[in-house]
Order: C-alpha cells, then structure tokens, then sequence
C-alpha cells in the first residue's frame, strides 16, 4: 500500500476543490498517482451529478461577458436549487466562465453549448463543468439560456 501524504491531499485538494476526505480516498485508489486521483474525482463527481438530476432549480445568476472590442456580447441564466449557492463566488465565476465561452465560439443552443469543449481546457466540456459543480456544491446545476449578440 502507497502511503498517502498530507502535502498530496493539499495539492489534489487545491487543483479540484474537492473534500479532503475525497482526495484522500481518489489518491488511495489511485496509489498516488496526482493525475489519476484527479479523473477518479471527476468521475465520483459525474455519478454524483447524474443522482441530482431532474431536482427542481429555482434559484441561480444571469451573467453577461462582453468581447474587449465590444463587437460581441453574451448573457447566460444558470440555475441552481439554492440561492446559498448562486452567490458563491465559484457560481459567479461559472456563469462568467460560461458567458465567455458563449461569446467566443457562438453555440447554436443549448444542447450544442453543453457539448463544445471548454476554451480554455478542451478535454473537458461545458457539461463537465455543470457536472463538476453540481458535484462540489451538492445541487443540480441546469444552464437554462443564453443569448448571444454579434455586430458582424
């Protein structure tokens, strides 16, 4: 057996934001092995998401990202079941993160949206961030809308 230690827990805990009890388990099975105690959590964090599904989310942030040469702009509604967690700041920096997204690559929907790879990690998705939110907060995470508006 690999022994785990206090400063790989706090390295994986600081990359993923997961529970200490999560890292510890993730690098045990891993037998501390960083990258793939980090996949062991986001797949824990994607079956725990699929459990949430379907609960109702009333609550959550309408954001907006406008493009530096104000040319293209973007406003993005994401939900969530509490307004305990909408005013996160990891929630705020999501719908930032998801407006900006919107803006740059002009998903034709939702459902187009949820499947782009993220900009700025294209092995992940933008419905593995819904996912690993939902995960780290306990509460379904639904991108309701977005708009977007182009000048050219």
């Amino acid at each position: 057996m690999v022994k785990i230690t206090l400063e790989q827990i706090k390295k994986l805990r600081l990359k993923t934001k997961a529970g200490v009890l999560d890292c510890r388990q993730a690098l045990e099975e891993s037998r501390g092995d960083l990258t793939k105690a980090e996949k062991w959590l986001r797949e824990k964090g994607i079956e725990a998401a699929a459990k949430k599904e379907g609960r109702e989310t009333k609550h959550g942030l309408v954001g907006a990202y406008a493009h530096h040469d104000g040319t293209k702009a973007s406003l993005v509604a994401l939900a969530c079941e509490t307004d305990f967690v909408a005013r996160t700041q990891e929630f705020k920096t999501l719908v930032q993160e998801i407006a900006m997204q919107v803006t740059a690559m002009a998903p034709k929907d939702v459902k187009a949206l949820l499947k782009q790879p993220w900009i700025r990690d294209e092995s992940r998705t933008i419905a593995d961030l819904l996912k690993e939110m939902t995960a780290k907060t306990g509460e379904n995470i639904v991108l309701k809308d977005f708009k977007r508006v182009d000048l050219k």
